[in-house]
């Protein structure tokens, strides 16, 4: 009889997590939605400090008045340090319930202040912490606002090498419900240092109501490096060359504000001087420590064309276009060269005698073999001083969507029909409105190592295939197109690799200009000018089933639809299990009934 008690107790237990599987527990009001008042906040704008218990769960929704919209602020939180973002998070949504679009996570992991705006006439906040008994707390802030309208001064972007910036109404009390956000961006190179000559905001332990947040990048998730606020004067440096400032104020207790200065400090080691040359500038920097050991400064600098004035930070920088400052080029033996001089004025007013030495620096870039050689000449009375550097160019190669070459094709791979028209572009990128690209080559191979097969398009400037066409020479733009193909007995991908020269347009004799030649007519193997770029792959439309792509797709939309047969036949079995024990323990009793004739049903007598 113990077994068969056994027995069915099993069987309860099994009907019983079967009844669990069916079922979804109703969602109690945790004490988050207690101290919220609700799951609907409708004020123009509201402060809330919530305390928040183990295991929470809490939604509510916001809704803004009509031609408004919602911005909300985490500007303090205190959640598990060592719990995951996926078990412990608050998460923001577009609109009136969660199942909206996500707007964003934020949860312990999180180096920023998070922000967040509606598109929509409602926002939703969800709260979910974990199971750790831990003191917890979210500060949020919220208010409504005209998404057309801006406070001046509020925000922008710098990209000098210094500068200076305030709060709005600085030195006046600062507005109300304002968000500005001010992105300085400086040339590669440079870090920022950021110095703060007054701070006057409310003071407050943590910084929730009105605060300056400083993150060390380009946007406002780039790594928050200090959230200040009260009366302080703070200075922070960057790691790279972008900094992003916020100013976030709540609805009372307006002060000063504050008053920014900024400036740029050259990372790398120079002795004394560097060059480095690119497509469409040269780029000397001048080490201030050695314009003072020789008794000049950046005011006794000057090129070609006197107008053209450094930058000056710690280093002193000439950024020197290829097309102008007096830089002069020269197209000599297949070479292309460009020069400029930096000569050092005395400061004396005296014409007849100095005391400070002759110094000029002649800078030269020339174009060389894929890439650019740079030469600077530095001369000191009769002492000369070289320096050499590598530079590439800079080119690219694109498919576009039709002739006119407007839209290029971002897709990757780019599928196509076979025997549909591809249009290719070749670019480079330079300052220098004389120099034309032509195409001296272009093959295509199933693989993007270029192995064998192969097949030519395009070689030492002539057409190999009788459906390709090249546009003429279009500066900087080579242009060409063909007939989509694609090999036998390969995979349906098509790779394109394609070597350009790169010409001078006022030299006619070139031979960017010479068009279709043999080798026997004209070597180009020691050409200085040239550079290979390769793209792909194309494939077939009808093939896509075969790519890498749709095949990923696949897996993923076969796991999706593979996981609903699986929870039906999971409940499935557990029924036909509990089926059976049932059954089973049916049998047991009546086997025991049987054998125990002892044990029968007697009628109770009346007392």
């Amino acid at each position: 009889m113990e077994a068969m008690r056994r027995v069915i107790l099993f069987a309860l237990f099994i009907v019983s997590c079967l009844g669990e599987l069916n079922s979804t527990v109703p969602e109690g009001k945790s004490s988050c939605s207690a101290s919220l008042g609700g799951s609907n906040l409708a004020e123009t704008h509201k402060a809330l400090i919530l305390q928040l218990n183990p295991s929470e769960d809490c939604t509510w929704t916001l809704e803004r008045p009509e031609n408004k919209s919602i911005r909300i602020i985490f500007s303090n939180l205190q959640l598990d340090p060592d719990g995951s973002c996926d078990s412990e998070n608050i998460k923001v949504f577009d609109g009136n319930s969660t199942a909206e679009a996500l707007l964003g996570q934020v949860c312990s992991k999180n180096d920023y202040v998070p922000v967040f705006e509606s598109s929509l006439n409602t926002l939703t906040v969800q709260i979910v912490t974990d199971a750790a008994r831990i003191q917890r707390s979210v500060f949020i802030f919220y208010y409504f606002f005209s998404p057309g309208t801006s406070i001046p001064n509020c925000g922008g972007y710098l990209d000098a090498l210094e500068g200076s910036f305030t709060s709005p109404n600085y030195p006046k009390p600062h507005p109300e419900l304002a968000y500005c956000v001010w992105h300085i961006q400086v040339e590669k190179g440079y870090k920022i240092k950021l110095d703060f000559t007054e701070i006057f905001l409310e003071v407050d332990e943590y910084c929730r109501f009105d605060f300056v947040a400083v993150y060390d990048g380009s946007s406002t998730t780039s790594g928050l490096m200090g959230q200040v606020c009260g009366r302080v004067k703070p200075t922070f440096e960057s790691s790279s060359d972008s900094l992003t400032i916020v100013l976030s104020t709540d609805y009372a207790n307006s002060y000063r504000g504050f008053s920014a200065s900024y400036t740029s400090i050259y990372t790398e080691n120079v002795d004394t001087t560097s060059l480095t040359c690119s497509s469409d500038k040269m780029r000397v920097i001048i080490n201030k420590s050695y314009l003072e050991s020789l008794k000049y400064n950046e005011n006794n600098l000057q090129l070609n064309d006197p107008t053209c004035r450094p930058k000056v930070s710690n280093v002193v920088e000439f950024s020197i276009p290829l097309d102008e400052c007096g830089t002069i080029k020269k197209v000599e033996d297949h070479s292309i060269t460009y020069t400029n001089v930096i000569t050092f004025t005395a400061s004396q007013a005296s014409e007849v005698i100095t005391r400070q030495k002759r110094l000029q620096i002649v800078v030269k870039c020339e174009m060389e073999n894929n890439s650019t050689v740079e030469i600077m000449y530095i001369t000191e009375d009769d002492i000369i001083q070289n320096q050499n550097a590598l530079g590439r160019y800079n080119t690219s190669m694109a498919f576009f969507e039709s002739n006119s070459f407007e839209k290029p094709i971002l897709a990757s791979p780019y599928y196509v029909d076979l025997n549909q028209t591809v249009f290719v572009q070749v670019s480079l990128y330079t300052s220098d409105p004389n120099l034309v690209v032509f195409l001296d080559s272009c093959i295509t191979s199933p693989t993007s190592d270029f192995a064998s097969p192969n097949y030519d398009l395009i070689k030492k400037g002539c057409i190999q295939d009788e459906t390709c066409d090249v546009y003429p020479l279009s500066r900087h733009h080579a242009r060409f197109q063909f007939n989509a193909f694609k090999f036998l007995r390969s995979l349906s991908s098509v790779y394109l690799q394609c070597e350009v020269l790169i010409c001078d347009s006022s030299d006619h004799q070139s031979r960017c200009h010479q068009g279709c030649v043999s080798r026997r007519k004209r070597d180009i193997s020691s050409y200085k000018w040239k550079d290979n770029s390769i793209i792909g792959p194309i494939r077939l439309k009808r093939d896509r089933s075969t790519s890498g792509n749709s095949g990923l797709q696949y897996q993923i939309h076969g796991g999706e639809t593979q996981n609903q047969p699986f929870n039906s036949l999971y409940l499935f079995s557990f029924m036909v299990l509990a089926l059976n024990v049932v059954i089973v323990a049916t049998v047991i009793a009546r086997h025991f009934v049987n054998q125990r004739t002892d044990y029968k049903y007697q009628k109770l007598q009346n007392n």
